[in-house]
């Protein structure tokens, strides 16, 4: 009995494999496939009361049934998680849902995602280290000294490991790229950042805040115009700090996607078949590949059920074999 279990099994296991090579609805020609690793949903925790891909600190605190808190609405605070291992895929899509909230007129400072080389390191930049080597992504939600730019703003940093973040100007000497974001705290759908990188083509950052499942996009980094190379080893993590004023800041969930192209395009910045030999070579690619894999499916139960009819074959004559 158990080799047909362990076909019905496999069957599943394929089925499901399927299913999520098809999850990525956004480009036809790109699909995606979840990384445990580097993703976050309640309980957030293990059995043990413990995280087994991720690491935390300094005044974070974790609700299971709820969010994980960076800081609360008490001033002077810094909070952190991090991944315990790096983030190797070539290409991928990092989803986060958070909530900025609390009480009064005057809220602050910010939270970040980053990634960066250090990792689970606390420190004055937004709850994490300074002199950082890599990207740190920050949602700024108090203004100290940044005439003409409307707060919450959003901007992108990418540190060398030696450059300070200027704090004075609010990042202003740092800044690739930003935008404000006016209703980020408060909002009345769910907040989320959306970051999406292909390695040697773009990195870019939409917010969801306006009306639940419109984007807007903050910022695109084309590589011709930056480089956008991450460090050779990258940690993904969170951060949140107050100072004299303070906020809760919230993670609802982290969701991270490898992504991978299975025709020509590989992301946006691509303009797609351009002429009809390049239209007819993708397709050929497509369906090739798809053509392929179910050949290779087919072989391998074929391959099982070969097995199955040779065991049967021996088992009877084993057993007429006694008689």
């Amino acid at each position: 009995m158990w080799l047909p279990q362990i076909t019905a099994y496999l069957c599943l296991a394929v089925l499901a494999a399927i299913g999520r090579a098809n999850a990525y609805e956004k480009d036809p020609d790109i699909k995606s496939i979840p990384l445990r690793t580097h993703s976050l949903s309640p309980p957030y925790l293990d059995s043990d009361m413990h995280s087994r891909w991720w690491d935390f600190g300094g005044d974070t605190i974790i609700r299971t049934d709820k969010y994980i808190r960076l800081t609360s609405n008490r001033p002077s605070q810094q909070g952190w998680i991090f991944s315990r291992i790096p983030l190797i895929a070539t290409n991928w899509e990092i989803e986060v849902e958070f909530k900025l909230h609390g009480t009064g007129h005057l809220h602050g400072d910010g939270f970040a995602i980053w990634l960066t080389k250090e990792r689970a390191t606390q420190g004055p930049v937004f709850g994490s280290t300074d002199k950082f080597e890599g990207f740190g992504i920050f949602f700024d939600t108090y203004k100290n000294n940044r005439p003409g730019v409307a707060f919450p703003y959003v901007m992108i940093m990418r540190g060398d490991g030696q450059t300070s973040y200027d704090q004075e100007h609010d990042g202003k000497a740092n800044e690739i790229a930003g935008c404000s974001a006016r209703g980020l705290r408060d909002a009345s759908v769910p907040t989320k950042a959306r970051l999406t990188y292909f390695q040697d083509k773009f990195l870019s950052l939409d917010l969801q805040y306006k009306t639940d499942g419109s984007w807007t996009n903050c910022f695109t980094l084309n590589a011709n115009e930056h480089n956008i190379a991450l460090p050779s080893v990258t940690y993904l993590g969170l951060s949140g700090e107050t100072g004299e004023v303070s906020d809760n800041q919230d993670i609802i969930s982290v969701t991270t996607n490898n992504l991978y192209s299975v025709g020509n395009n590989a992301g946006r910045g691509d303009t797609g078949a351009g002429s009809s030999g390049r239209g007819r070579k993708s397709h050929e690619k497509k369906g090739g590949s798809w053509g392929w894999f179910f050949f290779k499916v087919f072989m391998f139960f074929g391959a099982i059920g070969g097995a199955y009819v040779g065991y049967t074959i021996y088992r009877t004559s084993k057993r007429s074999s006694r008689f």
